[in-house]
């Protein structure tokens, strides 16, 4: 593992850890479990790319949550591996192994059936915003499950889309989220 990638690593794990001590948190979500899928069109065929290793931590003072969600980038599976060897060279994984979002919300937002959420996406080493993302959210006990998708683009991250048979994958790569949060 190079400098920059411990580097990112210890200040996500940081964040994870010192965040509750330091704002002295009313109240602190953890990621229990996610599944994050990613879909490629290109005209010859489909792909989608999943992980189940996302994790993350909200933490809510004052009726403000922040929450911060990482996922190192191999650990996505499109069921071949040597597609997903070109997805790290071409999304530059080794040099930037994590992919994170970050959002912040009001804690009123944790008994809405739909949030609104502004997200800053860090992936490939670049920061990408996306404003209104909708999700659904819904409650069992102290869990909230929350689905939807994120809209991202290769040219949000300045990804030159990768071709086959001099054919560019479609630019559109959009993100379904389905996650289980449990407040602690």
């Amino acid at each position: 593992m190079n400098a920059s990638a411990f580097r990112a690593r210890f200040l996500i794990l940081a964040f994870l850890v010192v965040s509750p001590l330091a704002f002295g948190a009313d109240s602190q979500w953890v990621l229990d479990q996610s599944t994050l899928t990613y879909h490629v069109s290109h005209p010859l065929h489909q792909v989608d790319g999943i992980s189940h290793a996302a994790r993350g931590k909200g933490v809510c003072h004052a009726g403000e949550c922040d929450f911060l969600i990482a996922v190192p980038v191999k650990t996505f599976d499109s069921g071949d591996s040597n597609r997903d060897l070109h997805m790290l060279q071409v999304t530059r994984g080794a040099q930037y192994p994590m992919v994170t979002v970050r959002t912040h919300l009001p804690e009123s937002a944790a008994n809405d059936a739909q949030i609104h959420a502004d997200l800053d996406v860090e992936f490939a080493g670049q920061t990408a915003h996306y404003k209104d993302v909708t999700f659904q959210l819904s409650a069992q006990g102290n869990e909230k499950r929350l689905s939807g998708t994120i809209p991202t683009k290769l040219n949000d991250f300045k990804i030159d889309p990768p071709s086959l048979l001099t054919m560019p994958i479609k630019n559109d790569i959009p993100v379904r989220v389905d996650m289980t949060w449990k407040q602690q």
